[in-house]
């Protein structure tokens, strides 16, 4: 098992700390870490899952590239030789890791894109018959899939949890123009999305998206589509009526509830089991989806 990145400590300043990223203030662009940390139930966890940072920065690469024919990113680079002067010698800790990427102003607004009635939706649905507002046709299941792809915003806050909004209230909130234009772009990337993943035999069930605005245009920021910013399902083993077997980290969500923790601190140690099964799932999904194998592609790195 390689060894986990829980903290970066580059001689940089700052810019944020997030549950999982470590982010430097280059001027006019910031330098994206992605630790092994691993957050659930707003919590960061002791330990760190191997592997994953990797995951996450790939699969986000991969995404910003495929997606850039509908809306562009904020990606420059996620080559570490090619970073500033200066960078160099921390090539251990940002390879494969890391992206150089431009800086934008966020938009406070996170965008959700459901396909499948899961986790809160279909808690929501339960209660009211609905998903994000809309109403639902009755009889549906846990886990089925939606009649069409619904986007729930949410107003994004740096503590706590996000504030689920309406698309109205949105609207008065940003703009109504830019309003359409976030939920278009949000679903047309989800459906593209959801299209490839199937070819690895992947269930994009949701995702989250995040924007910034750059010289006036509208881009991608943070990651995307990630198993940290949506829900993957084994399409083989797809079995509406229930939770599904997922490549992401409800896995450790699980575990967590399985063993009665009441959400407070401090967050309980993951069981090297978990970590190793975890760790496993996100690498099942970024080879699925990428059609590439990121744990060789490290081994062989390192014998070169």
């Amino acid at each position: 098992m390689d060894s986990v990145v829980l903290e970066t400590n580059l001689p940089l300043r700052r810019f944020a700390r997030g549950k999982v990223r470590d982010v430097y203030d280059l001027g006019d662009k910031l330098l994206m870490v992605a630790t092994d940390r691993i957050s659930a139930f707003d919590y960061v966890l002791p330990a760190g899952i191997p592997h994953k940072g990797a995951v996450l920065t790939g699969l986000s690469v991969y995404w910003f590239d495929r997606m850039a024919g509908i809306v562009g990113n904020h990606l420059v680079s996620s080559d570490a030789s090619k970073y500033p002067e200066g960078l160099s010698g921390y090539a251990g800790i940002l390879k494969g890791r890391s992206m150089l990427v431009w800086k934008a102003k966020r938009i406070d607004i996170e965008c959700v894109v459901r396909g499948y009635i899961s986790g809160s939706a279909w808690k929501e649905y339960r209660e009211k018959g609905t998903v994000c507002g809309e109403k639902m046709p009755p009889g549906l299941r846990e886990s089925d899939k939606l009649p069409e792809p619904v986007f729930p915003p949410a107003m994004k806050s740096d503590t706590g949890h996000d504030e689920n909004i309406s698309v109205e209230k949105m609207a008065e909130t940003i703009g109504k123009e830019l309003t359409e234009e976030l939920s278009e772009n949000s679903v047309k990337v989800y459906e593209k999305g959801v299209a490839h993943a199937k070819r690895g035999g992947i269930i994009l069930a949701d995702s989250k998206f995040e924007y910034g605005i750059k010289d006036d245009e509208l881009i991608l920021i943070d990651e995307l589509m990630t198993p940290d910013s949506s829900r993957f399902w084994d399409a083989e083993k797809y079995a509406p009526g229930g939770s599904q077997e997922s490549f992401d980290k409800q896995f450790v969500r699980d575990y967590l509830e399985g063993v009665k923790w009441d959400k407070k601190p401090p967050a309980p140690s993951l069981p090297g089991e978990i970590v190793d099964k975890t760790s496993k799932r996100y690498l099942e999904a970024y080879r699925r989806i990428t059609g590439s194998d990121l744990a060789k592609q490290k081994a062989k790195t390192k014998v070169n």
